[in-house]
């Protein structure tokens, strides 16, 4: 059974910073890149960064700069280090594939910015 299990959002005022974490199942984790995507009210699902296996990173240009995605491959947890936060990155953030299983989003974690 496919797990996904994000963590660490939260409420942090413009300029400040959030870690999340997701926990994601052995048999996804190994064998695919994965992904931390964002979805705002009223707004489509984005994907804002993906990690390769091999540890390639690629960033959506709104957050070049200023989030770091990385993987621990010993946990099986994709983390998303954002710094720098805008009122605009207020969504709520979920991991994934990369491709997404579209079957197998997890609840997510909120993160609202204020201004």
């Amino acid at each position: 059974q496919v797990q996904l299990v994000e963590s660490g959002g939260g409420l942090v005022q413009a300029g400040g910073s959030l870690r999340l974490s997701c926990g994601v199942s052995r048999s996804i984790f190994r064998f695919n890149a994965m992904g931390w995507y964002r979805q705002a009210p009223g707004k489509e699902r984005e994907l804002v960064a993906r990690i390769s296996i091999g540890g390639t990173t690629n960033y959506v240009d709104s957050v070049k700069g200023r989030f770091t995605i990385s993987r621990d491959n010993g946990k099986n947890t994709v983390y998303l280090q954002m710094n720098s936060l805008k009122p605009e990155d207020t969504a709520v953030y979920y991991c994934n594939r990369d491709p997404p299983l579209a079957d197998s989003w997890g609840q997510g974690t909120q993160v609202t910015v204020s201004s």
